[in-house]
């Protein structure tokens, strides 16, 4: 193991390597802690006042929205940022309360439509106030509209929100 190529090669990837600098690590810090602590801290008055996960809400209100209250799996997994596994388990709680109901798609069986129930509609119609609230105390309130501009397009040039999200 002590031929010359292992140590070019060690040394490429240590040519390769940049260590952060101090605004680069204040930029990963912070975006990091937004990342790890901001669901959290939107979720909670969800759960404390309408026992609602922010998952579980943004699934409702996606297909609140949604012509016809209903859009399919995939689609919905996307809007509501989680996989189509960590969806299907939400929207088989919704359905255990009344929320939601999957039919097959009429215009292509092998989709499974996830539509919004009248009781669904009314927890989303409650809670919207709640979660509007929080977003705009824990986020909003503390950016002026250039921030806010910076914001969604810092998240587009991540690619975190794709071009045609609307």
């Amino acid at each position: 193991m002590s031929g010359t190529g292992e140590h070019e090669h060690e040394h490429e990837d240590e040519e390769e390597l940049r260590w952060l600098d101090e605004q680069e690590k204040a930029a990963w810090t912070g975006l990091i802690s937004l990342v790890l602590l901001l669901p959290a801290k939107l979720e909670s008055p969800l759960r404390q006042e309408h026992g609602l996960t922010l998952f579980e809400y943004l699934v409702l209100s996606h297909l609140s929205e949604a012509p016809r209250r209903s859009l399919r799996m995939g689609e919905l997994a996307f809007l509501a940022s989680g996989s189509l596994s960590r969806l299907s388990n939400v929207v088989k709680r919704c359905e255990q309360r009344g929320w939601t109901v999957r039919t097959p798609d009429p215009a292509n069986g092998r989709y499974t439509l996830a539509e919004l129930t009248d009781a669904g509609f009314d927890i989303v119609r409650l809670a919207a106030p709640t979660h509007l609230r929080a977003v705009r105390r824990i986020v909003l309130d503390s950016l002026n509209t250039a921030d806010q501009k910076a914001l969604a397009r810092i998240a587009q040039k991540l690619h975190i929100v794709p071009d045609d999200f609307g």
